[in-house]
């Protein structure tokens, strides 16, 4: 297992490395000029332009700006936002816990509604709960998020105003207070992989209990409650945590509409505004981020499989 981490970890590095190349050629090629659109129009002359663009080093060709990140990466330095005139690093660094803080929240909600209803919707198959369970599914697979975050918002901040509709509550403020502002961009994010997981866990739970063993189970005598949750709900979660593992990278890059839509003052939103103005080394630093992060997921999910399966082993 020691031995399987260390390779995977290492071959994080070309990969990491081709994203940045991609990342940066992708903006270095995109029409338009974050110089002018830093300046202005009133002082965006020739010789302001000239100055700024040999300050920030952007005078130079493009693989001299590119190995020039590099070097600074490999010490942590992502660079300076262009716009905001600040180091990257920090800017994403404030940020990042608030993305993280939503991601978990939406993946938990995500978690607390599907694995229920899959499993009541396998165990009573071709019943009103199954049927219930697949259109709440449906929907939620569906339905884009900010479509799904704009009903919301109408719904339960504008109409009935039960809950905030933008912005994160402060540090100070009550847990209630904070559970608050979570809980539609939570439920917005969540709502498609709830849908996704619903299907999975209602598929893998049906073909778990078609097995011989489980079969075995009941002629034995065997609880039909201990024979759902203890033998096929066990064996049907390893494509469940699989698909759980690599939607985590869809959840990072939908969270960057809906922290746009809510306000809320995530990596995501960075990522938006960074694109919006052309921040080269913002973009770079903010898509860097969320890809070490899917990295490392997916390497925890690969984890997960041998204490879910312990049959799995990695050589």
């Amino acid at each position: 297992m020691t031995r399987y981490i260390i390779r995977r970890l290492l071959t994080t590095i070309p990969v990491l490395l081709g994203i940045t190349f991609i990342v940066f050629a992708m903006v270095s090629l995109a029409p338009g000029d974050a110089i002018n659109l830093m300046l202005g129009s009133e002082s965006a002359n020739v010789a302001n332009i000239e100055r700024l663009r040999a300050e920030l080093g952007l005078d130079k060709p493009w693989y001299e700006q590119y190995w020039r990140y590099m070097k600074g990466l490999f010490t942590g330095d992502m660079g300076r936002s262009i716009v905001y005139r600040r180091p990257a690093a920090d800017m994403i660094r404030e940020r990042f816990a608030n993305t993280v803080i939503l991601t978990v929240s939406s993946m938990l909600f995500a978690l607390a509604i599907s694995i229920p209803l899959g499993v009541a919707a396998a165990s009573r198959r071709r019943s009103w709960i199954d049927y219930g369970a697949t259109t709440l599914a449906m929907l939620g697979v569906s339905l884009p998020g900010f479509y799904l975050g704009l009903l919301l918002i109408i719904l339960f901040g504008v109409n009935l105003g039960w809950l905030p509709i933008r912005g994160m509550a402060s540090r100070s403020a009550s847990l209630a207070t904070y559970i608050r502002h979570l809980i539609l961009p939570s439920v917005t994010l969540g709502s498609g992989l709830a849908g996704i997981l619903t299907r999975l866990t209602r598929s893998s739970v049906l073909e778990a209990l078609s097995q011989d063993y489980v079969r075995t189970a009941r002629a034995k005598g065997v609880h039909q409650r201990t024979v759902l949750y203890k033998h096929a709900l066990r064996n049907a979660m390893l494509p469940v945590a699989t698909t759980f593992g690599m939607q985590f990278g869809g959840l990072l890059g939908g969270a960057a509409i809906i922290e746009t839509i809510f306000s809320w003052p995530g990596v995501g939103m960075l990522a938006v505004n960074a694109v919006k103005a052309r921040d080269i080394p913002l973009i770079q630093g903010t898509t860097l981020v969320f890809a070490l992060s899917f990295v490392l997921v997916t390497l925890v999910v690969d984890i997960v499989y041998v204490l879910i399966d312990p049959r799995i082993r990695y050589e």
